[in-house]
This record gives C-alpha cells, structure tokens and sequence, in this order.
C-alpha cells in the first residue's frame, strides 16, 4: 500500500446520557452538545470512519479493506473476515449512568441479527470523584429473578460495582450485564457490532417524556448469569507493553512513553490500532511520520514492519490493539 499509517474522521454521537468532555480531550472547542460517544475507527454501516490525508483520503474504512486486503489486515484477517473490519474503537463520555445492558454472543447475534456478537473492554482514561462501573452480577441469579428484579426496580443490587481509578481496565465479555455510571471516561474497544439489549434504565425518560425502550425478553437469552470475577488492576512499567486484555476477539497493551520505543510487528499478522490517552506521540513508519495526540486514533496496516513510537511529552499513554 502506498501509506501504512491512517487517520481518520470523527464520529460523535450525541446521547441522553453524554457530557462536554470529548470534544476539548480531542482539542476541539467545545459547542453546548451532549457527545457521549466518539466512534473513532468503525466499519458500521451508516457510521463508517473516512480517512483523512494521504494517498487514501476520502475513502471509507471498507473501501480502504477493498483496496489494501492481506496487506492492510493480514492474510489470516482477511480470510476470516473479507473487507468487514472486525474491531469498533470508541471514547465513552457519561455524564449520566448508562442504561444496564448486555450484548449477545456470535451465535445468537448471527442467528437473530445477522452480525458479530459484541465483546468488549474499557479503559477508563479519567473519571470524576465517585466515578463507577457496574460489571457482572455479585452473585449468581436466575432468569426469574432477573427479569423480577427488573420490574421491581432493584437489578442494580446485584451487580458487582466498582469505584474506578485512571488506568482501570476490565473486560466484557458478551453476555456480561453491565453499565458506565457517571463520571466515567472510557475507551472502548469491541467487536464490531452495534446489537444492544437494553434491560433497565433508571427510570428515566427520552427527551419526548417517554420511557426508553427495554429489551428484558430479548436479553434472557443472551445473559450469562454466573457470578463475574472481580477484575484485577494493572500497575504500569514504563517503557514497556503491559498486557491489558487477550481474548478471542483483540489483544491489547498499553504503553507509557518517557523515551522513544521501536515495536517489531515482523511476525504479527494483523493491523494495529493505536489510541493516544495522554500526551502526544510521533509515530513512524519508514518515511510515514503521524503526530498522534490525545484522543486520536491511527491505524497501522499489517504489511508495516516495524513502527516508532517518540513521545512529545513525559507520560505520553498509548494503547495498542490487534486481533
């Protein structure tokens, strides 16, 4: 491909639920909308990332698919998936709570959807004090007693929360029950997919005055109502990837940049997603030099090589996703 490094358009989505945060963190003066999300790097239809600049300016992420294949995804990628990109990159605003919800696994996502199910993880990039997570249930329930639970306004009961902190991650896998509450600032990372089945709301109402939509029957199939395991926290080295998530679907790493780094993508089949949280960080590739500040996204083609990562500032925080 004649470029290996690609940026892209922003993509906000305003929400019920969103705040004032994403558009200064991405350097952008804010303009009284409510953004709750910023898709950064999306194959889904009707929301698809455009790139800008270089050889490929103006073309959606799937046309970018069409024209680089193997050499933009991998050679395993793109047999599994065609010019679908698999992965859907987000920034996640909540200045209100979430709904409580959970998303299907692939079987029944396909079955009832025609699309991947939707695994995911969070990094939570800042929060406010009291910031939290609901993540699982605290103890095992039944189908019944979920669904009563719902009705009598008491689910969020027994859902494991979390007071959250900097840095935090945890990982969802399809099925797991879950919300951000506010003052939640998260990255999100996840299959792509945009099946949601709503299953409690707090009570509140759209801006029409009308209780948002539920999707308790929908979700019975889809939760897996077993106790979820506490997540467990990562302690930062800096200069070097520490492992936040490998699962079937991505794997991700976080650097912490004082000094230049060279990562040797060689033997990795697959394209890599960079996702500045702080700071700024010069990437290369070759002669390809992007300037990648917080709250950008930039997409390495599987053909590059290797990659330099030159922080601008001290603590400069990347994460580096693949499949």
């Amino acid at each position: 491909m004649e470029n290996k490094l690609f940026r892209f358009t922003d993509i906000f989505k305003e929400t019920l639920w969103g705040g004032h945060r994403i558009l200064p963190f991405k350097g952008i003066p804010a303009d009284g909308r409510t953004i709750g999300e910023s898709w950064e790097l999306s194959g889904i239809a009707g929301s698809e990332s455009v790139v800008v600049g270089g050889a490929y300016d103006g073309l959606t992420l799937t046309q970018l698919a069409e024209k680089g294949g193997a050499e933009l995804l991998g050679v395993d990628n793109f047999r599994r998936f065609g010019t679908k990109f698999p992965l859907l990159v987000k920034f996640i605003d909540a200045a209100q709570p979430l709904s409580v919800q959970v998303h299907p696994g692939d079987e029944l996502a396909m079955r009832r959807h025609g699309c991947p199910g939707k695994s995911e993880m969070w990094y939570v990039v800042d929060c406010a004090p009291g910031a939290y997570l609901l993540d699982g249930f605290s103890r095992a329930v039944t189908a019944d007693e979920y669904a009563a639970r719902v009705a009598d306004h008491t689910l969020p009961e027994v859902l494991r929360r979390y007071e959250v902190r900097r840095g935090d991650v945890y990982y969802l896998p399809a099925g797991r029950v879950h919300s951000i509450g506010t003052g939640c600032f998260v990255c999100e990372i996840q299959q792509s997919s945009d099946v949601t089945y709503r299953i409690y709301d707090f009570g509140r109402v759209d801006s029409q005055g009308r209780p948002r939509q539920l999707h308790v029957e929908e979700a019975k199939a889809a939760i897996d109502y077993a106790v979820a395991e506490p997540e467990q926290q990562h302690e930062l080295i800096e200069n070097e990837p520490e492992e936040l998530v490998r699962s079937p679907y991505f794997t991700t790493s976080v650097y912490r940049l004082t000094e230049p780094m060279e990562c040797d993508y060689s033997d990795l089949d697959s394209f890599v997603i960079l996702v500045c949280t702080e700071g700024t960080c010069h990437v290369t590739c070759g002669v390809e030099e992007v300037v990648l500040t917080a709250g950008h996204t930039l997409l390495v083609a599987a053909e590059a090589n290797t990659v330099w990562l030159v922080p601008a500032e001290v603590g400069t925080t990347v994460l580096e996703t693949y499949v």
